[in-house]
């Protein structure tokens, strides 16, 4: 399967940059199967703090997990080197935010969220909307 990355359009209004802060940051994710297809029915979340041996000791990834469906191992890694923001300039385009090793496990969908609130600082309302997102190969 190799590298999939995850595409992001968003409209910013009063911020100037979106970005996932810290090792704990939870990319939540469906995933699909590449043996069987079986895409799993709960949200999933990934993080850069968490680490998995791979069977065999080939070293380790962000989840390793045994399909369902076939039994067959596989994992997925984040590539930290690729994390990216979102900046005021890329507003309502798409931008490639993160990339994924994937091994047998491919991303299908992401679940981001609209967020708004009131920067009591400038008096002027801030959000993130209309987010939508794209899986693309690297």
């Amino acid at each position: 399967m190799g590298r999939i990355g995850l595409q992001l359009r968003a409209t910013l209004e009063n911020i100037t940059r979106l970005r996932a802060e810290g090792e704990d940051f939870r990319w939540y994710l469906k995933l699909k199967c590449g043996n069987c297809g079986e895409v799993s029915e709960k949200w999933q979340y990934l993080r850069l703090m968490d680490s998995a041996p791979l069977k065999g000791g080939r070293g380790s990834a962000t989840m390793v997990q045994k399909c369902k469906l076939c039994s067959r191992e596989s994992s997925i890694d984040i590539l930290s080197q690729t994390i990216k923001p979102y900046n005021t300039e890329d507003s309502e385009k798409f931008k490639t935010i993160v990339e994924f090793e994937c091994r047998g496990l491919e991303p299908v969908d992401f679940q981001p969220q609209d967020w708004n609130d009131y920067d009591e600082k400038t008096k002027e309302s801030v959000g993130i909307y209309e987010v939508t997102h794209k899986f693309v190969k690297c």
